[in-house]
């Protein structure tokens, strides 16, 4: 079975881990340091603070910026349940909007129909990797006065207008579990720019200790410290820190495989008629998943035709706001977010596709084409 995404690792990343294995310092320290210098050079952006995983990334970007009880967050319906439960870990309410159909991003017309004088955050989430409207989005948080956090699971390596993602808003939160562009074997970041709000984000980081943090960083420990505030156990460890100074190494060749798979799949599909992909500029975005779009009733038949062909799919992902825990939070019906997650379907993406394995692919979806009754065939 062809999976739909993989990590691709080699001798290098084992290497590296047993540098840190050898030192006996296998918490965070030096190697997370220089990790995160690595992740502030790559994105031009002033502050990286690594954490264990993109949803804690999500989570501590929203208490370091004050989002609590009383407080809500715009975020669209169609993105992971992540999101929506580092918004509920903070005790503050969750408001779900649309997408585009095309692209499957935030639709900023809706988040403007969401905002009230409640709202205290935007966290548009980076679909696929393609970058929402930020211009428009941090107009509007200026204009009323809330944090644009955005959601960048998906697009490490995507650029928007000229610049990386992760240099733009109030913050953006990565992702490198073992199926990201890049991958820490777990583990995730916040980018941002204001230094208060990272240094308040590095003692949460580990317990509210305040000023561990820099004695960590040169794999020493100071046995006075001060807990200052809440905090949490969401450091990243040196050897998930190693694992992914190597695949940073390797993501200029990791982002045009993943391209060149995209850009065959769009050759063989955009001229079919019952399918859609969804748009994005490949000359920019480094795709993290590929998604197409088909009939919702017929949905289910296409996965699993395609999957006796040999070629697994996904689904990326239910709307949030049908999920029996966060139904509570829906206070009005979105009826593009209930059809197109009905519609979508994920397809096979990642570095350890070979070319006979996207050729298997792409002839499984032409194979399932609708009959001229209309049936599927297969």
């Amino acid at each position: 079975m062809i999976s739909i995404s993989r990590p691709l690792t080699g001798p290098e990343e084992i290497l590296a881990m047993q540098k840190v294995f050898d030192s006996a310092w296998l918490g965070m320290g030096s190697t997370v340091f220089e990790f995160e210098e690595a992740l502030k050079q790559f994105l031009g952006v002033k502050h990286v603070i690594a954490v264990n995983t993109g949803t804690s990334a999500l989570h501590i970007a929203l208490a370091g910026f004050g989002i609590g009880p009383g407080d809500e967050v715009v975020i669209p319906s169609i993105t992971f349940a992540a999101c929506v439960q580092a918004i509920l870990a903070q005790g503050a309410t969750p408001v779900f909007a649309e997408s585009h159909e095309d692209t499957l991003l935030i639709d900023v017309d809706d988040v403007e129909r969401c905002l009230t004088p409640r709202t205290r955050a935007v966290m548009p989430v980076h679909y696929c990797g393609s970058p929402c409207d930020l211009d428009r989005l941090t107009a509007m948080a200026k204009a009323r006065d809330f944090f644009v956090i955005e959601d960048a699971a998906h697009a490490f390596g995507s650029d928007y207008k000229g610049k990386k993602i992760g240099s733009h808003g109030h913050a953006a939160c990565f992702s490198f579990d073992p199926i990201k562009n890049i991958t820490t074997g777990e583990g995730g970041a916040v980018a941002l720019s204001d230094d208060a709000t990272a240094e308040q984000i590095r003692r949460l980081r580990i317990l509210g200790i305040d000023k561990d943090t820099w004695h960590r960083y040169k794999n020493t420990r100071t046995y006075f410290y001060e807990v200052v505030c809440p905090g949490f156990r969401y450091h990243m460890p040196n050897f998930c820190a190693a694992v992914g100074l190597e695949q940073l190494k390797k993501l200029t060749g990791f982002m045009e495989k993943r391209r060149a798979i995209c850009r065959r799949y769009d050759a063989a599909f955009r001229p079919l008629g019952w399918l859609k992909p969804l748009t994005v500029d490949y000359a920019t975005v480094a795709p993290h998943i590929y998604i197409v779009r088909v009939a919702a009733a017929r949905r289910d038949e296409f996965m699993n035709s395609l999957r006796e062909r040999g070629v697994g799919t996904g689904l990326h992902y239910i709307a949030n706001h049908i999920q029996p825990f966060f139904q509570k939070y829906a206070s009005r019906p979105l009826p593009r977010a209930e059809r197109l997650w009905q519609e979508i379907v994920t397809l096979p993406l990642h570095c350890a596709l070979t070319d006979a394995d996207v050729e298997t692919v792409i002839a499984a979806v032409l194979d399932a084409a609708p009959s001229p009754d209309g049936r599927w065939r297969g």
